[in-house]
């Protein structure tokens, strides 16, 4: 393949059938390589450290993978029916302009998970090169940048690599750490505990439903043809094994390190390895699995910023110099984040990113609801670039639905710096996801019925002549 044809060139314009190619397991690996990363492990550490026995935190985070990961896979199977970015998509629901509003907390979280995931991933790289965790962050983040510039064929390239390359050596920590515990003695220490089962359902379920404004990005290039089904059991099945995975080994090893894993994430799964040459190996293994999830943070946000900014401007197309521009704002704003992180405030600033995804979930519900209830798949891709158009610059019933769903999350929300008045009844669990997905589905199922008009028969996907209009 020439190079020229590995450089994406594609960005929020619809993608045509002549350039429509790969299978839906491309879903699979690719979400498989991005969720066998030392950040899902710690989130499943957390559920452990948090106050949750090893055999009911497993449960807890299986479950909150299946049933976070499955709205998180109807987000993907969108992508070969319309072949489209996932945020723009939005402006069928919030108005050309009005998509905005959830636009600008997806950019903010997406520099914050490039921030957080490049300190991990700046370590491993440090170690790697023999250097300080301030070059192996900036050395990490230009190779991210570089790589969501070339695009959507190295991104899938990149997850098949890191899955193979990534279950090998959790296959290979698996055995280390089940020669150093008791695994008989963890397992017959079961005592189910409703608010820490809870927690864990909360921490695997938010983890996949921060991918929602992700994944039909990587889907939109399938062929039109591609069963929705593969795509969302395909998308579904990579992301909850490798999140699954990594978090049941967190959950292991908070259970037998505790501290020791907490302290330094990096340095702990590393010696658990060994040394010399399987050091080097597993650090290059950690860097690879963030590479692949900051790639996909780099490439969305810069997506992002382009639908938010074209729905001011009617921009329809963007050049190869302007996805540089963009991508570089995306690497530069995350990595400067990352240099004042690394040393103090990191805890506290993934506490906020938490708290971001309170304003994903109304917004995903919101969009499942008009794409597979109201609209029934039937969108105008020409009219989501005309603020005139049939979808009009605000949609002030989907906004204001949204804002409902943001504030009914409230009481039940718990971050280090704000508890929801609801939390204590219930025992200290967080369910303000539920809450975020199930007031939104509805209210909105209930407004948007009433008046269909601006639905067309079928999908439009290109603009009509003047004597067709």
């Amino acid at each position: 393949m020439a190079a020229e044809d590995l450089v994406e060139r594609r960005s929020i314009d619809v993608v045509p059938d002549d350039e429509r190619h790969g299978t839906a397991f491309s879903q699979f690996t690719l979400w498989l390589g991005a969720n066998l990363q030392i950040t899902a492990v710690v989130t499943g550490a957390l559920a452990v450290v948090s106050g949750g026995d090893v055999v009911w935190s497993v449960v807890g985070l299986l479950l909150g993978n299946l049933l976070g990961g499955a709205v998180m896979a109807l987000h993907s199977a969108q992508g070969p029916k319309l072949g489209l970015p996932q945020m723009i998509q939005s402006r069928a629901q919030f108005g050309v302009k009005g998509a905005v509003v959830p636009l600008l907390l997806v950019i903010l979280m997406y520099v914050g998970f490039f921030a957080s995931g490049s300190v991990l991933a700046g370590q491993a790289t440090a170690r790697l090169m023999h250097t300080d965790d301030t070059a192996g962050i900036v050395v990490f983040a230009v190779v991210t940048a570089v790589m969501a510039a070339v695009g959507y064929r190295i991104i899938h390239t990149l997850g098949r690599v890191a899955s193979v390359i990534c279950a090998l050596a959790f296959v290979y920590l698996g055995i280390r750490l089940l020669d150093r515990i008791d695994l008989s003695a963890l397992l017959g220490d079961a005592h189910f505990d409703l608010p820490m089962f809870l927690l864990a359902v909360s921490l695997s379920a938010s983890w996949q439903l921060a991918f929602g404004p992700y994944v039909a990005d990587y889907s939109r290039y399938l062929p039109r043809t591609t069963p929705g089904r593969s795509t969302f059991w395909w998308t579904l099945s990579g992301s909850a094994i490798g999140s699954q995975w990594s978090m049941t080994f967190g959950v292991l090893v908070a259970a037998t390190a505790g501290d020791a894993f907490l302290t330094d994430q990096v340095g702990y799964v590393v010696g658990l390895g060994g040394a010399g040459l399987i050091a080097s190996f597993l650090y290059f293994v950690i860097a690879l699995g963030k590479l692949t999830i900051n790639v996909l943070n780099t490439y969305g946000g810069f997506m992002s910023m382009v639908t938010s900014i074209s729905g001011f401007r009617g921009q329809r197309t963007l050049s190869q110099r302007g996805r540089a521009v963009y991508i570089g704002l995306i690497m530069v704003a995350g990595t400067a984040l990352a240099l004042l992180g690394k040393d103090s405030f990191l805890t506290s600033f993934k506490d906020f990113l938490l708290f971001l995804l309170t304003f994903f979930t109304p917004w995903s519900a919101i969009n499942l609801v008009d794409y597979y209830l109201i609209s029934r798949e039937r969108y105008d891709i020409p009219a989501l670039s005309d603020p005139r158009g049939r979808y009009g610059a605000w949609r002030w019933d989907a906004l204001t639905v949204y804002g409902i769903g943001v504030l009914a999350q409230l009481p039940f929300l718990v971050t280090h710096f704000y508890t929801g008045p609801l939390v204590e009844p219930l025992g200290g669990a967080d369910v303000s996801w539920i809450v975020g997905l199930v007031v939104p589905a509805a209210l909105y199922w209930l407004l948007a019925r009433r008046d269909t008009q601006h639905i067309p028969e079928e999908t439009v996907y290109v603009l009509a002549s003047p004597r067709e209009r």
